[in-house]
């Protein structure tokens, strides 16, 4: 996908609260002025305008009328690593897991600030933007292309998500040393989040599921209790 110099072009807003969508917009347009949105309050629809309109970012609700949001989500993610923003009353940490675990990037809880909002979303294309120039590294067996989002690791390729790539990018490139919480939470969110340890521990089982051998007992991604995370130099 192309992003031009703003890094946003066209948002698809998911929710059946026209007042919300409104409220959404306005702000939208007021921060980028050429923008062009598009809303549905269907996820069915949703999915399809996905497709269909290639947007540069989503933000999806979750109570839906027709399929629940997660539905939405996980159709989605099939096709398309469009950045994702979550935007519910739902405040369960048990949803905000499982929202992150699904593929989305933010999980913001309504009421929300219109701010911390278009900071997020701003926040979203500028690491998208920055991860698409970024070359290949590599380490032991394995090699990882944050351009591509791939990683070929003993015969295996697979695919990660856009904050999956950061944080595995930032703990490659500092082989060897511990990358704190709140280190992490800067590269994915540029300031500070209130669900970051919660959506960076999601993001690392996500990460050891898809290259460790054991992800319960990994051997390249190491825990480094109440400090953080790093990546084990290679033999």
């Amino acid at each position: 996908m192309n992003y031009s110099s703003s890094g946003l072009r066209k948002v698809l807003i998911i929710d059946n609260n026209q007042e919300i969508v409104e409220t959404i917009s306005l702000a939208l347009q007021i921060r980028w002025p050429e923008i062009v949105i598009i809303s549905t309050d269907s996820g069915e629809k949703g999915t399809v305008l996905v497709e269909k309109e290639h947007p540069d970012i989503v933000i999806l609700d979750l109570g839906l009328p027709d399929v629940s949001g997660f539905d939405v989500l996980k159709l989605i993610r099939i096709f398309s690593d469009v950045p994702i923003i979550i935007l519910t009353v739902r405040r369960k940490e048990a949803d905000i897991v499982k929202g992150l675990e699904l593929g989305a990037d933010e999980y913001i809880m309504k009421p929300f600030r219109q701010l911390e909002l278009l900071s997020r979303i701003k926040a979203l294309t500028r690491r998208k933007c920055t991860i698409e120039v970024k070359s290949p590294i590599s380490s032991g067996l394995l090699w990882f292309s944050p351009s591509e989002r791939v990683v070929k690791y003993k015969g295996r390729e697979v695919n990660l998500t856009n904050s999956e790539s950061i944080i595995l990018q930032k703990l490659m490139e500092r082989e060897g040393s511990v990358i704190s919480h709140a280190t992490l939470g800067q590269e994915l969110w540029g300031d500070n989040y209130p669900n970051a340890l919660s959506g960076i521990k999601v993001y690392i089982r996500r990460l050891r599921e898809k290259i460790e051998q054991d992800p319960d007992h990994p051997k390249l991604i190491l825990t480094k209790r109440g400090l953080g995370y790093l990546f084990a130099k290679s033999d």
